[in-house]
């Protein structure tokens, strides 16, 4: 059984579909007995966390610390994954800008996070064709995420 918590340090209201893709994505990856946290942040916090952390002194819409990139990082029979952050206002920004609701910049971004926890990486094209794959079949799977297709 996974369990993961959802901090609210921002006071934004998480979409209701937002624990389905998250069990959805844990499902996809057969994940069993994980544990993470994703947080809700400002700008200036996340801006903070990837100053100290990625040496990176700007606003980034989302960052996760995974806990077992050496290996599994087991905690009585949990597999501890780590940490996501999310900027609630640069997910807003972006959510605008790419022309799509709010739940699915959320639940993009926490997928997004998610799935670089369990080692996923966008360094080369090919890893990047990979994890956006993996990102969209989760998403794909409820109609709140699904990429809406334009016409035009």
């Amino acid at each position: 059984m996974n369990n993961y918590e959802i901090v609210d340090e921002f006071g934004y209201k998480y979409p209701d579909v937002l624990p389905k893709v998250l069990d959805k994505a844990l499902e996809i990856e057969k994940i069993n007995n994980g544990i993470f946290t994703i947080i809700f942040v400002d700008e200036k916090k996340i801006q903070e966390l990837n100053r100290e952390y990625r040496k990176i002194d700007r606003v980034t819409d989302v960052i996760s610390f995974a806990y077992n990139d050496s290996g599994t990082f087991d905690q009585n029979g949990l597999n501890v994954l780590g940490e996501i952050f999310v900027c609630i206002p640069r997910m807003k920004e972006q959510a605008k800008e790419y022309g799509h609701s709010e739940t699915r910049e959320m639940c993009f971004l926490c997928v997004h996070g998610l799935l670089h926890l369990l080692g996923y990486d966008h360094q080369t094209e090919d890893e990047e064709k990979v994890m956006f794959g993996r990102q969209e079949d989760v998403l794909n799977e409820f109609i709140e995420t699904k990429r809406q297709k334009t016409i035009g």
